[in-house]
């Protein structure tokens, strides 16, 4: 057992790396990419291309010490078969879910877009979740995977910090997983969405799971774990 104390909002929170993985939520190109749909909407990417760096450190810590990684990307099949009418008839036409968009079909599986920017590209063997909606356990086999694996706890990360990743911790909390959230390494298109989101995960003594800094997660590792940066 590799046990670590780590510092976080609103306790201290002990946690056993042999029963953790890491989850990284949606770091796509279209969210991510000046050109891509989250700018043709009018965000400005650079916001979320905040928490690249800090994933980068804690990609390299858990593939250092044969800590698990899971991947998730939000879109659907070509043929929109998985995707309810309310989501795709939402907003303006020439920006929905299916449409051409700079990247290719918005939201859709196989398109440039849809795959995961290069810098957090997935290793061999570090499975990759397909969902179809914002939580990454509606309707994949994630909890699948990670009950085989043993896993307890889940270092969350990603974008957006209200959206994909919130609704992963709460689905995450419901299924009895302890969640620890680096805030560094999660971001918003909208700041006040972002610091709001963190707060509520830790409001009324970690209701949802616990908020913390890849700093404060690298800190803590370094006696029991080879940190390679």
């Amino acid at each position: 057992m590799r046990k670590v104390e780590i510092p976080a909002d609103p306790d201290a929170v002990t946690i056993d790396w042999d029963r953790t993985a890491v989850i990284v939520i949606d770091m796509q190109r279209d969210f991510l990419e000046p050109g891509g749909f989250g700018e043709a909407l009018g965000n400005d990417v650079s916001k979320l291309a905040r928490a690249v760096a800090p994933i980068q450190r804690l990609l390299r810590i858990a593939r250092a010490n044969a800590i698990p990684i899971i991947h998730t990307r939000e879109g659907h099949r070509p043929d929109l078969a998985d995707a309810p009418a309310l989501k795709v008839e939402r907003g303006d036409p020439r920006f929905r879910i299916g449409a051409a968009g700079p990247m290719g079909r918005i939201l859709v599986r196989g398109e440039p877009g849809h795959d995961i920017v290069p810098e957090l590209a997935p290793a061999r063997g570090e499975p990759i979740i397909d969902k179809p909606g914002k939580g990454a356990f509606y309707e994949t086999d994630l909890e699948l995977i990670l009950r085989n694996r043993a896993i307890e706890t889940l270092v969350v990360c990603g974008v957006t910090t209200e959206v994909c990743v919130h609704t992963t911790v709460r689905e995450a909390n419901d299924r009895g997983f302890r969640c620890l959230v680096p805030g560094d390494a999660c971001a918003s298109y909208f700041d006040e969405f972002h610091v709001v989101g963190l707060r509520m995960i830790a409001a009324q003594g970690g209701i949802f799971g616990f908020v913390t800094t890849t700093a404060a997660l690298a800190a803590s590792l370094a006696a029991s774990l080879a940190d390679p940066a």
